[in-house]
């Protein structure tokens, strides 16, 4: 149960809610001869609905400059579990400028529609009053028996206090109460693992971890030959290596995005370089994929269970992808070198975007039009020099989606969309690099062209099958892109005939955003930032947890300071955490289901500088079952950008917030409910245009009236959202989609294209930045700098979308395929319940829990009780 605060105001400040009834005792103290007469009020007020008592202390020192009135208050609604989190009203005037959280005060809300009495309550909070005092007067004895000077100081540090607000010092985790546990949830069987690692421990585990892993190689191929190899004496040991290693191996790599400390970022940056080396290292070693070979060709009598056949093929397929049909000599070593080269560039480019901490100086009326709830100009760095009198708009999320949706002057809409694409620009020689390579090694390795090898791999398995979808279904969007460009164009041309400004007859893509949030709210009469009073980010997330226990099974708790430090291998809680703001919480089953731990949830949802500038799930530790045939329990971590509490409000959701924050929760929950045997398989270990799929299916429940309504709670009223807004909500789910699915498409498109040249000189010849532009306004329609006199290599935006480096290479455009998935799933399982707990605990069973153990198109088959197909996804597109 969450403690009350307690306020300290200055005499004579605000005063107490004129509902309330008047003070009903004072008596006075003296306390020895060097302390003047004290002069102290106590007692308690109650408001007038019944519902909330307040307990009052005033203390008065009359010769002492300082004179302080002491409330207690009550009056704030008491939040029973960490669900209805919700930071305390800042008290008005406060000479700290803060609330003091005190554990003082524990009481139940009155029954809805009932009175309860006070003076239960009431002396409860008058005893609890005089307990503070003594505290209190100790204090008071060393302001008044200082010299004066030290108590102008105490003034000062006042000051200083009220310009940083305690609360907002106080770390995230610690603002929140955990719910209340029972026994039976409060003592996981696994503690969380740990990340208190210095430099150099990094430098040493990730070392400790490369000897492990060759050494068990070497005794594999020392204690068997490829006539002797057995899936159970050459595969298992070496899976079983990496179940034992694993864990702290995706931690120390995890780190180089959210530690605040750059030496231990610098530190796991490297550690990372290291095991991507030592993987090109072990993939090309030619004496395992023998026996690898030799049992992948006798595996029909093999008797392999379904985990084990699977990763097999997978294992067999990666030696052939990384060039183990190379003959041994010159082309084999120049092979392994482009891999190594390849590994180190894309972990290059990655940290420059980790890193990037660029932005544009505006001046504030520049910056017109966006609401002080969005970006608080009076918060952003302030300019120097050439910059006097500007404000900096950095590249984060937070900031460059309400820009581009509500700065009023185009230009500066359009300077931030260009400096914007060119944020790291020192990624686009590095990508040229990279593409090259690519192609060059999988041209060795026997196979058409880069995309060609790695579709192989996956559920498409055909490169020319992928770029024929991707060509269909732009096709079929196309008209539709280009009547909503015809709206937005109307919108742009009546908005320049108001403000008298000449119109151009042209919209850009730095006008996408802004006209249509004006749209949304002229034809719509939706405005997002009233929706996104509704969904206070954490009892938003509370609800969606809810959603997952009843569709699920499962039961989540916070763990506070206390339960953090108990659990800790160390005895810290702050070894279990990388920032002080990281939230952690155990998962169970649901009583119903068996009350078995499940697995640790770290959540880390806000930005900050040097942090992972996306929104993502990690797997900081996967799920397996270890040799004594006990469970090892995975870890999963959110890392989002979702904006800070604000102007006296809790951190607030736009409805596009929500939907992502549940399709990243939808990832974590694949990851912890994932049951193989082996953690190779488990959970998001799925193939790469299939792994978006289980998450993209849960946007839905964002879609729905209900689930909406459920979710929904007013940050200051705790109302829920009205039929006639989610009504609204509702029609805009399908506004503009053309124009994003054809965003999507031109993504992919340029991904595939970069991948599949028709020569290895072709590819040479490639200008990314100009192939990017010129593709973006062919199938999106929509015009960019180019068209104003900027020319085709204005930008390099390419260079920004991580994912061409982290593994979605010739891969993007699974976004758009595995929603043929999702959409098949959810309109055959949930459209008619998106709440039936029997369909969520057969999903659960029949996907989630299987992760990569199994063909996903057989998984499919099994849940879906046919062949999947497209026809549901263009239904929900409009396109059917």
């Amino acid at each position: 149960m969450p403690p009350n605060h307690v306020r300290i105001q200055p005499r004579n400040t605000t005063s107490p809610s004129s509902n309330d009834l008047p003070v009903s005792s004072h008596r006075r103290a003296s306390i020895g001869h060097w302390l003047p007469t004290v002069s102290i009020a106590s007692g308690h007020r109650v408001r007038t609905n019944g519902q909330f008592l307040v307990s009052i202390t005033k203390v008065h020192v009359p010769s002492s400059p300082l004179n302080w009135t002491f409330f207690i208050d009550a009056t704030q609604p008491v939040l029973h579990n960490w669900r209805n989190k919700q930071p305390p009203p800042r008290a008005p005037s406060s000479p700290l400028g803060a609330d003091l959280r005190a554990a003082i005060i524990t009481r139940d809300p009155p029954r809805p529609g009932t009175l309860r009495s006070a003076a239960p309550v009431a002396f409860s909070v008058l005893k609890a009053a005089r307990l503070l005092l003594i505290s209190c007067l100790v204090v008071l004895f060393a302001v008044i028996l200082a010299p004066s000077r030290s108590v102008l100081r105490l003034g000062s540090l006042a000051q200083q206090l009220r310009k940083t607000p305690l609360l907002s010092q106080i770390p995230l985790a610690q603002r929140f109460v955990s719910t209340m546990a029972s026994e039976k949830f409060a003592n996981p069987p696994q503690r969380p693992p740990v990340f208190n690692y210095t430099p150099e421990e990094l430098s040493a585990g990730i070392d400790k971890i490369i000897e492990t892993k060759r050494g068990v190689a070497d005794n594999v191929i020392a204690s068997t030959t490829p006539e002797t190899a057995t899936f159970q004496n050459t595969v298992q040991p070496l899976l079983r290596t990496d179940d034992e290693t694993v864990g702290e191996n995706f931690r120390i790599c995890f780190l180089q995005n959210v530690h605040p400390d750059a030496a231990v970022r610098e530190a796991s940056l490297k550690a990372d370089g290291k095991m991507r080396e030592l993987g090109i290292e072990l993939r090309m070693r030619d004496d395992i994929f023998q026996r690898v070979q030799a049992i992948y060709d006798n595996k029909a009598s093999a008797n392999l269970d379904t985990e084990s056949a699977t990763i097999l093929d997978k294992e067999y397929t990666q030696y052939v992808l990384s060039g183990l049909r190379l003959p041994h000599g010159p082309a084999r070593d120049h092979f392994k070198k482009q891999q190594l080269e390849l590994s180190r560039l894309c972990l290059e480019a990655q940290n420059n975007l980790n890193n990037e901490t660029g932005g544009v100086w505006f001046t504030p009326e520049q910056l017109e039009g966006i609401p002080k709830s969005d970006i608080d100009v009076g918060d952003l760095e302030k300019g120097t020099g050439d910059n006097e009198g500007k404000v900096k708009a950095d590249f984060k999320y937070t900031t460059s989606t309400p820009l581009l949706k509500y700065a009023k002057n185009e230009t500066t809409r359009r300077d931030y969309y260009i400096a914007e694409t060119n944020k790291v620009n020192q990624n686009a020689p590095i990508f040229q690099t990279i593409i090259e390579l690519r192609d060059e090694t999988a041209r060795q390795a026997g196979f058409k062209d880069h995309a060609d090898l790695t579709i192989s791999a996956k559920m498409a398995k055909d490169s020319e099958k992928v770029k024929a979808f991707l060509a269909d279904i732009r096709t079929r969007v196309g008209d539709g892109g280009k009547k909503e460009i015809a709206v937005l164009r109307e919108l742009k041309k009546q908005d320049y005939a108001e403000r008298g400004l000449d119109f151009d007859g042209e919209v850009y893509a730095w006008d996408v955003g802004y006209y249509s949030r004006i749209l949304k709210a002229k034809e719509y009469s939706l405005d997002e930032n009233e929706v996104a009073e509704y969904f206070p980010m954490w009892k938003t997330f509370t609800g969606m947890l809810g959603i997952f226990e009843k569709l699920l099974g499962l039961h989540f708790v916070e763990l506070d300071e206390a339960a953090k430090a108990r659990l800790s291998p160390t005895g810290n809680a702050k070894d279990i955490v990388w920032h002080d703001e990281v939230v952690v919480m155990s998962v169970w089953n649901d009583e119903a289901s068996g009350g078995e731990f499940v697995g640790y949830l770290f959540l880390d949802l806000h930005p900050r500088p040097n942090k992972y500038g996306h929104n993502a799930n990690f797997s900081i530790g996967p799920g397996y079952v270890k040799a004594d045939g006990t469970r090892n329990y995975p870890s999963t971590a959110l890392v989002c950008n979702f904006s800070r509490p604000s102007q006296g409000r809790p951190a607030l959701l736009k409805h596009n917030e929500a939907v992502t924050l549940f399709h990243e929760l939808g990832h974590g929950i694949h990851d912890l409910v994932a049951k193989t045997k082996s953690s190779y398989c488990h959970g998001t270990a799925v193939m790469w245009d299939f792994v978006e799929a289980p998450s993209q299916m849960l946007e839905n429940w964002c879609w729905t009236p209900d689930v909406l309504r459920g979710l929904s709670s007013h940050w200051k009223s705790g109302e829920k959202i009205s039929t006639d807004l989610i009504d609204k909500l509702m029609k805009t789910k399908h506004l503009n989609e053309a124009m994003g699915t054809l965003g999507q498409i031109a993504i992919g498109t340029f991904d595939l294209t970069v991948h599949s040249p028709d020569s290895h000189e072709a590819v040479k010849k490639l200008n990314c930045g100009r192939l990017w532009n010129q593709l973006r306004g062919e199938i999106t329609g929509v015009k960019g700098p180019e068209a104003v006199g900027y020319g085709m290599e204005w930008g390099q935006k390419h260079a920004t979308i991580g994912h061409f480096v982290g593994g979605y290479d010739a891969g993007y455009y699974g976004y758009m395929y595995s929603k043929v998935f999702s959409t098949d799933m959810f309109y055959t399982a949930f459209k008619e319940n998106p709440m039936d707990g029997e369909a969520g605990r057969r999903y659960r069973k029949l996907v989630l829990e299987r992760g990569g153990s199994m063909d996903e198109n057989v998984m499919l088959y099994e849940f879906l009780g046919r062949e999947p197909n497209p026809e549901n996804f263009y239904k929900d597109l409009g396109l059917a």
